[in-house]
């Protein structure tokens, strides 16, 4: 039997959507979930769902496909600086030294504390608000990372 790995849960956004059909709005949600085991994996899962704990299901699922290795430091930091941009945001993330804790904003500090980063300096440089990029561009850089 395969070992479960247990992933803490974190629901970054939902956001309510509509289709427009002969009647009127059909409406439907979009959740947005993080999912981390706080030792170096991390995953980012984006669904639709009828009611909102369908839609955080069927995201943690994404989630648990999507699911990325970080190679962490000694020190719970990551090995060097790190740019990245996904759709309109941009990031920069830099390592920190021991105690210096997770210096990020919004939607960049929970993946990195899902991820197991512990000493980490963050910078979203786009003016974005929009959280799903934010998050996007986020693991775009930490699939960039290497050891």
């Amino acid at each position: 039997m395969r070992e479960k790995k247990d992933f803490d849960q974190n629901v970054l956004d939902i956001r309510r959507v509509a289709r427009v059909v002969a009647g009127g709005r059909r409406f439907s949600f979009r959740a947005t979930v993080a999912i981390g085991n706080r030792k170096g994996m991390i995953g980012l899962g984006v669904a639709k769902g009828s009611d909102v704990s369908a839609a955080v299901e069927k995201a943690v699922q994404q989630a648990r496909k999507n699911t990325v290795i970080v190679p962490l430091q000694k020190n719970g930091s990551i090995a060097h600086e790190i740019y990245a941009k996904y759709g309109s945001a941009e990031v920069i993330l830099k390592p920190a030294r021991e105690g210096r804790g997770i210096i990020a904003g919004g939607p960049v500090r929970l993946m990195m504390d899902l991820a197991g980063i512990k000493n980490v300096t963050a910078k979203i440089i786009s003016r974005t608000p929009n959280k799903l990029n934010n998050a996007g561009v986020t693991l775009a850089a930490l699939r960039k990372l290497k050891l």
